[in-house]
């Protein structure tokens, strides 16, 4: 017996090691990761470069308080920066964290402006944490129940839908926050018509505009940012999940009006930016770069999706496709929770959420076979599964 708490329902198997796309359980067996830790290890497992960068920092130096200078955090402020166009990060361990900063930054500025009470406008179906703020952000009742009361201050609309962004009353609202594509939600994909409206709505009637890339960013829909795929540059963004390949690390970035908002004692990190977690961060920003994952996220993901519609076309209870780069979902008719068992039992990693939504996000480094063998395996699943 664990005396673990039982905060989830864990599958009957324990992983001792991967290599790449691959995880092997305790017995040898190996399993087809296309889950990537949720879009955490985003250069897969054991990657050579990440491994030797993590253990030369450990035995240089692990942590050190942010009451003195961390080189490799300036470092990795600036690769950020300049990946972005952002002009400054905070960074924490998790992405709820990266959004706690956001709400915090975005209430802050809403008092400099002399509004008491700031709202900020969320999403239907959104998800960014658990902690109180975040979950209260969250548009999904199973996550907040059992919790409250809840944290006051937010206004929820549905998304993709600009006209309900626009019938907002100004009154007291500071910001808009939300995931340019909603991953726990069930893989829905913003238009680029609908974030540039929200660019131009939140600069008409000054609020901030903010993204959730945690899921959806850092080279997984084959730009650096998903927001980029429609021309966007946003005041605030949030990272984690992928940012450090399995290392846990977030960032809060702000530019133009969320910049220089915070001041030394408003936030704080007392593990946030440690030399470690920004080794990893930065080793794996180079990765990315320097081996084209970027142009191979976005074809890999187009060429799956394509498989997919092929292998899946005509079959009765399939609802749709969809997603962008390494970042898809394969929407059914009928809940199907239960493919992630039937799935570990055929030596494939999956997940499903929102229900009906089989959610893949393998890693950045996937390849042309993996890519076959996950089609052939999960397609002849769900055929099964709803005949």
């Amino acid at each position: 017996m664990s005396h673990l708490m039982n905060t989830y329902a864990r599958l009957p198997v324990a992983f001792t090691h991967g290599q790449g796309a691959r995880v092997f359980d305790e017995a040898g067996r190996g399993y087809l990761d296309a889950l990537a830790g949720i879009a955490v290890s985003t250069l897969g497992h054991a990657h050579p470069r990440l491994v030797k960068a993590i253990a030369d920092q450990a035995g240089r130096i692990l942590h050190a308080s942010n009451i003195y200078r961390i080189r490799e955090q300036e470092q990795l402020g600036d690769r950020l920066a300049a990946l972005s166009g952002m002009d400054e990060a905070f960074l924490c361990n998790s992405g709820c964290e990266a959004n706690e900063a956001a709400i915090k930054l975005a209430r802050m500025c809403g008092h400099q402006k002399g509004i008491d009470s700031p709202a900020i406008v969320v999403m239907e179906k959104a998800f960014h944490g658990r902690t109180l703020a975040t979950l209260s952000a969250t548009g999904n009742r199973k996550v907040q129940a059992g919790f409250e009361p809840l944290v006051g201050g937010f206004v929820r609309v549905p998304f993709d839908d600009l006209a309900a962004v626009e019938n907002i009353a100004a009154g007291n609202v500071v910001a808009v926050l939300l995931e340019p594509i909603q991953g726990e939600g069930g893989i829905h994909v913003a238009r680029a018509e609908y974030l540039q409206g929200l660019r131009r709505i939140c600069d008409e009637r000054g609020w901030l505009l903010m993204f959730d890339e945690i899921q959806c960013g850092l080279g997984r829909t084959g730009y650096w940012f998903a927001s980029q795929h429609a021309g966007v540059k946003p005041d605030v963004m949030t990272l984690a999940k992928g940012l450090g390949s399995g290392v846990p690390i977030g960032a809060c970035l702000a530019a133009g009006p969320a910049a220089g908002v915070f001041k030394p004692g408003n936030h704080g990190s007392t593990f946030g930016g440690n030399p470690l977690a920004c080794t990893a961060a930065l080793t794996t920003l180079a990765v990315i770069e320097e081996d084209g994952l970027l142009a191979r996220a976005a074809a890999l993901g187009a060429k799956l999706r394509g498989a997919f519609a092929g292998a899946l076309e005509g079959q009765a209870g399939v609802v749709a496709i969809r997603g962008d780069g390494l970042m898809i979902g394969i929407e059914l008719d009928r809940p199907c929770g239960e493919l992630v068992m039937r799935a570990l039992e055929r030596g494939l990693l999956i997940n499903v959420t929102a229900e009906k939504v089989v959610r893949l996000l393998p890693a950045l480094v996937f390849s042309d076979a993996d890519a076959e063998e996950l089609v052939s395996i999960l397609s002849a699943l769900i055929r099964e599964f709803l005949a």
